[in-house]
């Protein structure tokens, strides 16, 4: 997915999908925010588990529950 931080604005709420820092092997669809980022203004952040992670191509983020759902399934398997 081909990401423009002008395709977003504070207050969207996205879907990512997220892996757990602690157990690599478990991962899962996530709603985020987009807001302000508080460090750095004039920038964009994906608020995501009282984190804020950089909006870039880094991370996937789809617009709907049902996109990132079809992106996880596609690379991790059936969702159950």
């Amino acid at each position: 997915m081909e990401l423009s931080e002008q395709a977003y604005q504070a207050g969207d709420i996205v879907y990512v999908i997220y892996r757990n820092p602690h157990t690599y092997t478990a991962a899962n669809v996530q709603q985020a925010a987009v807001v302000h980022h508080p460090e750095r203004p004039g920038e964009l952040a994906l608020f995501l588990y009282e984190t804020y992670y950089p909006l870039d191509q880094q991370i996937a983020i789809y617009p709907s529950e049902a996109a990132a759902e079809q992106e996880f399934a596609r690379y991790f398997g059936a969702i159950e």
